[in-house]
């Protein structure tokens, strides 16, 4: 199975380049599923029904978010209708936010990737631990018995905790990932366990990153 992910997507600039280049890549490269952070697809901050159906009708398979989820008041309400958004996993119970932290998918060939999105806790705002979250999430759907794929996106800070997260999922998941920096790193590698990872994707962004 043919996986692709694509970091933090940011205003229009972002959704036009994800838009003019997605279909082409999910052709040749005969993608089965995409995943794209794209909780600054909103004028940079947050998200909304429209941006998010321009990342669908691209190619778009999935949609994780990450700190500012709700910057955009409507999403509150449309990652209710819309199973294929996905929202941090380690928000407090007490918050009570709407929508899901993971989901199961089926891609066209009958094969099932499970996506989880999870918020780091170094200088970001307080949360649940992730890596409990993830461990539920894993207990609840482990890959190769109920899911064919796994895809984690670390959204966070600290490469050191994105870097833990690697490890601690190593042989459990497909990938791992990490957003939120908009800086890409050069540190893709297979982890021992089998688990391909990466510290950041970096962003599709109008702007030069180092």
């Amino acid at each position: 199975m043919r996986l692709a992910f694509f970091g933090d997507v940011v205003g229009k600039s972002g959704r036009d380049g994800l838009s003019d280049h997605l279909p082409g890549l999910k052709r040749d490269l005969k993608l089965d599923f995409v995943v794209v952070n794209a909780e600054n697809a909103a004028g940079g901050f947050g998200i909304t029904e429209n941006t998010a159906r321009e990342l669908f009708m691209a190619g778009a398979d999935c949609l994780t978010l990450g700190n500012h989820s709700w910057d955009q008041r409507e999403a509150l309400t449309y990652i209710v209708r819309e199973p294929r958004l996905i929202r941090p996993a380690n928000y407090p119970r007490l918050m009570d936010a709407p929508g899901a932290g993971a989901n199961l998918f089926e891609t066209q060939s009958g094969k099932t990737v499970l996506v989880m999105n999870v918020l780091g806790r170094i200088h970001m705002d307080p949360m649940d631990c992730p890596f409990s979250a993830v461990e539920k999430e894993l207990a609840a759907c482990p890959m190769g018995a109920a899911a064919d794929a796994i895809i984690v996106d670390m959204h966070c800070e600290a490469t050191s905790e994105k870097m833990a997260m690697g490890h601690f999922c190593d042989g459990r998941a497909s990938l791992v990932v990490g957003t939120h920096t908009h800086v890409p790193t050069a540190d893709c590698q297979i982890l021992p366990g089998g688990t391909a990872y990466q510290t950041d994707a970096g962003g599709c962004c109008d702007y030069d990153s180092v």
